[in-house]
């Protein structure tokens, strides 16, 4: 056994030992019962776990853990988190951050008003927004060539998007209608309604998750697209304006709009559990304020991380390194 190894061992033993002296086991329960997002004593002992096993580890055995974990934490932060014990939210400092390394770069329409992105077997699926000009899209990587091309009725202005079984499903943003289309031909399937207004969409292969520009993330059926439930987003505070949206790893990545950042949302509790710092991926020198970063997409065999924005000549293949 390695010496970080050792190390990470002492310090979950001493972790678990501080807070069974301080808390009756009989307590924590009573206390764990209360609030779905406290910080209990199995939340330390797992923060600790993972901010010390590294991919040269040997228990990093992750098969696709594109945002590795970082090797920060010591016995003086096990104490600093003591003080966070029975509280409803972990302290922020947990939250690790993250730049870029960019991998590659592939062409992308610059007139793509990019609402929503998805990869599928080597091709990608994107969303464009704006009234008159809304797109379902799909997209040659390599090339960025449009392969297919459905237009919007000008009334509707597109949002995200996402690929459920062999159905493509859009939103829109104030139009509180989104559209079914079978993935091959897209061909229109069906349409459905919801109250509030469309932003991003995503799923967890059982259901649709999707943003309306809030702090809240919307579970969907994805058969009858009836909510089922719901979570709140937060880090220090509530984390508004959630944009495009994926599912990579077990997470929802979103973007924020308007912001060069990226949040790794726990999907349980609503918390960050991680940054992506994207500044100075595009040079938006003397460009249209509204040329934002949105698109997130991930190629769930290769592991690869693909980001790009509205309006964008780019897009881009990025590898997460850690801000230690």
């Amino acid at each position: 056994m390695t010496k970080k190894i050792w190390k990470a061992s002492v310090l979950l033993l001493l972790a678990t030992l501080f807070y069974v002296s301080i808390m009756p086991f009989e307590a924590h329960m009573q206390d764990a019962s209360d609030s779905d997002n406290q910080t209990s004593i199995f939340d330390i002992v797992y923060m600790a776990a993972r901010y010390h096993t590294t991919p040269e580890s040997p228990n990093w055995d992750v098969t696709c853990d594109i945002a590795p974990p970082l090797n920060i934490i010591d016995i003086f932060d096990i104490v600093k988190l003591a003080n966070y014990y029975g509280e409803e939210r972990p302290p922020t400092w947990m939250s690790p951050h993250y730049t870029y390394e960019v991998i590659n770069v592939y062409p992308h329409d610059d007139s793509a008003f990019t609402q929503g992105l998805v990869f599928q077997n080597g091709f990608l699926y994107e969303s464009t927004g704006l009234y008159s000009h809304s797109t379902l899209r799909l997209i040659e990587l390599e090339t960025g060539d449009i392969l297919k091309l459905h237009s919007l009725p000008d009334q509707f202005f597109g949002e995200g998007t996402t690929i459920f079984d062999n159905r493509i499903i859009q939103l829109t943003w104030k139009s509180n209608k989104g559209f079914v289309y079978d993935k091959h031909s897209f061909e229109l399937l069906e349409e459905f309604s919801y109250p509030t207004e469309g932003w991003g969409i995503t799923h967890n292969g059982s259901l649709l998750i999707m943003s309306d520009g809030t702090a809240t993330l919307h579970f969907l059926d994805p058969e009858t697209f009836e909510k089922v439930g719901q979570v709140e987003v937060y880090d220090n505070s509530a984390v508004t304006e959630l944009n495009e949206l994926e599912y990579i790893e077990g997470k929802v990545y979103a973007n924020i709009w308007k912001e060069d950042k990226i949040a790794i949302i726990n999907l349980q509790s609503g918390q960050v559990e991680g940054w992506i710092d994207l500044e100075g991926i595009q040079d938006l020198e003397n460009q249209d304020p509204d040329n934002v970063l949105n698109g997130i997409a991930y190629d769930e065999t290769d592991c690869r991380l693909f980001v790009t924005g509205k309006r964008w000549s780019q897009l881009f293949e990025i590898r997460l390194v850690p801000l230690e």
